[in-house]
């Protein structure tokens, strides 16, 4: 299935699913129910946009069983459409051709080792003693220090800064902009100024790990902070150093961890949180949006520290109201002592 034109027929062979109607119909990409015209297959995971199933103008469209009934078009039927989509939009996206080799232009140590089937782009600069693995693809002016070790299959995207003594595992994908195995923040006080505690650890990246654009993971201060199998970090992303993030863990952006944190497997943490350092969170734990991690989580479940959205003088009143609960709360207590004083009387 290289091409970028595909029959409805060998969609569904590729979920693995059912489909009815027209099975010669040729779909060339993928659109929302409401922006698809003629050629183009679409996706319903919601029940919010059912209604749009009889207006749309695409030539097919992945739904559940229970939807079909609402609509009378092409369709592959998913028992869960949403994942069928996210594998169908592997079939369309944009992959563009790698020349295999090392660039002219580029800067290869000659002690370092480069699979004879990777792609090595122009203006790449990779220091001594690394191992570039088999189909690894290196993207433009990425810069990879000294005893690096990059396993098979996985893609650093271009302006990729790797430190020394940082190992990625295979099929990993990371953007554009991040930077791996820079220095973590140590520094011990003297008295008088602080004193650099050298960064001696380095990063481990285990395998089909994704990193967002312009995230930053620490190296550690003596072991290696690691990104378990199967991990996805969105943009902009902190990572401190001696942070243990586990498999399957996913983190959205703007989130930051502190050093010496460790995160389980399955875990969920959502966009602008905070994790205070040394703490430890639960294998299944979900962090919702800008909490503030304060001290370790033992159960598993969901969690929030953050206050929702209110109208602006609703939310004043309340700041108000929260710097009188100390007073507040020091009354009622005089009041039930004194209740209290009353009854035994």
């Amino acid at each position: 299935m290289g091409s970028k034109k595909f029959t409805l027929i060998e969609i569904a062979n590729f979920l693995s699913s059912d489909f009815v109607g027209d099975g010669e119909q040729t779909l060339s990409s993928l659109a929302t129910l409401q922006a698809a015209s003629a050629g183009e297959l679409s996706f319903i995971a919601n029940k919010s946009y059912q209604k749009f199933l009889a207006s749309t103008e695409a030539s097919a469209v992945i739904l559940s069983a229970d939807d079909l009934e609402h609509y009378s078009g092409n369709a592959i039927v998913s028992d869960n459409p949403y994942l069928a989509y996210a594998k169908v939009s592997q079939l369309f996206a944009y992959n563009p051709e790698q020349t295999l080799g090392i660039s002219p232009l580029a800067s290869v140590d000659p002690s370092t080792n480069v699979s004879s089937n990777a792609s090595i782009a122009p203006g790449v600069s990779i220091a001594a003693n690394c191992e570039i693995g088999e189909r690894v693809i290196i993207g433009e002016n990425t810069v990879i220090g000294a005893n690096c070790v990059i396993a098979a299959g996985t893609v650093i995207k271009p302006n990729v800064t790797i430190y020394h003594g940082v190992t990625i595992g295979e099929n990993c994908l990371i953007h554009s902009a991040v930077v791996l195995g820079s220095d973590g923040f140590g520094f011990a006080p003297d008295g008088k100024e602080w004193v650099k505690i050298a960064q001696l650890g380095g990063v481990l990246i285990k395998d089909n790990v994704e990193i967002g654009a312009g995230t930053t993971i620490d190296r550690g201060a003596l072991d290696d902070t690691v990104i378990g199998k199967g991990a996805i970090l969105d943009n902009l992303i902190q990572i401190a150093h001696n942070v243990h993030i586990g498999e399957n863990t996913a983190i959205a952006g703007c989130t930051a961890i502190a050093g010496s944190t460790k995160v389980g497997a399955h875990c969920t943490i959502a966009g602008a949180c905070g994790v205070a350092g040394h703490v430890t969170i639960a294998d299944g734990t979900h962090i919702t949006g800008m909490s503030m991690i304060t001290k370790s989580i033992s159960e598993p479940g969901v969690y929030s520290s953050g206050t929702g959205m209110l109208p602006h003088k609703a939310w004043q009143k309340n700041v108000i109201r929260f710097r009188q609960l100390d007073d507040m709360a020091r009354r009622v207590k005089s009041i039930e002592d004194k209740i209290t004083e009353i009854k035994g009387s």
